[in-house]
């Protein structure tokens, strides 16, 4: 006994130290310092002070500095680069002229324009802020539903979790030691297939209820052809960073690096001036530190868990069970739907993935197709309450909009995304055709 806990099994501090973490996430407490506290606590009574200072002291840096880890900021940086150089705008002009006159045109155009923006951007946050700038204020003009025109974005901002280049599959590779390249591979597929689903069901819905988003139409042929050459930057960086990767020519982090500075170049071509690069940068700072703190609290609670024993003990139970490796797993999944009413998504995956992970993995599951199952799950989290942060996003961008008003405008694409979940599932050959065709 070291802080009078008294304990004398490593697995029971375990225990005693997840559900203390939950208890404080569920007051409130921001999870880098809840897992910060427990894990230091944890070490404390397992090892003692001088050791636990030790982990403490060097394990977030020795963690946070690896290679791996600078293509975040480097992904975050082009998605804001691109949006002050105007290129979300344009993407979603030209969305609209080409999608707007099928049934709530305006909404599907907004999906595919988040997907394109996503596919430079890779903060899930970031785009649902830009499209509730840049879509919203065009879906209220023509007189769609407001709980349709902010449940799309809020929703339609997630796809960033999915489509590369993607921070929070970057995230899971560096937690489970997977491969980057591969992992962002595998979520194009899946992404473009959840976009389909969200569109597929906004027009069902716009044809039912005729009056939450009205076609538009009126735009000529050469409108269209003329709307394209503005989103061919966002194409053509989306084109060099993949090629760059699965070329194996340049690393991911090489390739985000290449592709900031291309929408560097184009942004500053567009009349872009220091002032809004300043911008650019300070917000990729800001949005970047936030990340690295999670990830420096969580690593000090997971070293924690290690010396306890509990994720081999979660294992072992889990490989004892008498049931279809299939229904644990929907089990799972099921108990992520529920943690992520009241975590958000990265945090989420930091604190579940070293116990989660090696069972799944004991249990014949494939590790990039659990990562992009997973990651979709975080994606759901993004839009559900009570924490729901994308759509707390819009809801600060559009104050006008009631919170109420965001919540029950993505019950529609919850539906979506558990419709998706579901083919995801059930083809898992969507997530692991690009990865074993390229790689």
């Amino acid at each position: 006994m070291i802080i009078g806990i008294g304990f004398d099994d490593p697995f029971l501090v375990g225990l005693i130290g997840v559900g203390l973490l939950f208890a404080m996430v569920l007051l409130g407490v921001r999870i880098v310092y809840a897992a910060s506290i427990v894990g230091l606590l944890g070490l404390v009574e397992l090892l003692g002070w001088g050791p636990a200072a030790g982990i403490v002291g060097t394990v977030p840096h020795s963690k946070s500095s690896t290679y791996a880890l600078s293509v975040l900021p480097l992904f975050i940086l082009i998605g804001f680069l691109a949006f002050h150089a105007g290129m979300t705008q344009q993407l979603f002009d030209a969305a609209r002229k080409w999608i707007g006159w099928v049934p709530g045109g305006l909404a599907v155009a907004t999906v595919f324009a988040t997907a394109g923006f996503a596919a430079v951007s890779g903060a899930s946050t970031a785009t649902a802020a830009v499209f509730a700038r840049v879509a919203i204020p065009d879906m209220l003009k023509y007189g769609y539903d407001k709980s349709m025109a902010a449940g799309v974005v809020a929703a339609g901002g997630t796809l960033a979790s999915l489509i590369p280049p993607s921070a929070i599959l970057v995230i899971y590779a560096i937690i489970v030691e997977e491969s980057v390249g591969a992992l962002l591979l595998a979520g194009f597929l899946p992404g473009l297939v959840s976009a389909l689903i969200y569109a597929a069901i906004i027009i069902l819905w716009a044809k039912v209820k005729k009056d939450v988003g009205p076609p538009v139409s009126g735009f000529t042929f050469g409108e269209r052809v003329r709307s394209l050459p503005g989103i061919m930057p966002i194409f053509a960086v989306v084109v060099i960073i993949i090629t760059a990767i699965y070329g194996g020519w340049a690393t991911p982090t090489e390739a985000g690096a290449l592709g900031a500075a291309i929408v560097l170049l184009m942004a500053v071509w567009r009349g872009v001036r220091a002032p809004s690069i300043r911008d650019a940068l300070m917000e990729t700072a800001k949005l970047t530190a936030m990340i690295f703190a999670m990830i420096w609290g969580v690593l000090i609670f997971v070293r924690f868990l290690g010396f306890s024993g509990l994720p081999e003990a979660f294992t072992q139970w889990v490989l004892s069970l008498d049931a279809d490796p299939m229904v644990i797993m929907i089990c799972i999944l099921l108990a992520y739907a529920v943690f992520g009413m009241f975590m958000d998504a990265i945090g989420m995956l930091l604190l579940t993935l070293p116990v989660v992970y090696p069972a799944v993995i004991a249990l014949g599951f494939d590790s990039i197709w659990f990562g992009i199952i997973v990651v979709k799950m975080a994606e759901v989290c993004l839009i559900t309450p009570p924490i729901g942060l994308n759509c707390f996003v819009v809801n600060g961008v559009r104050p006008d909009i009631p919170l109420t008003t965001v919540f029950r405008g993505i019950i529609l694409f919850f539906i979506a995304d558990v419709i998706t979940i579901g083919v995801l599932v059930a083809f898992p050959e969507i997530i692991t055709f690009l990865p074993e065709l390229l790689l």
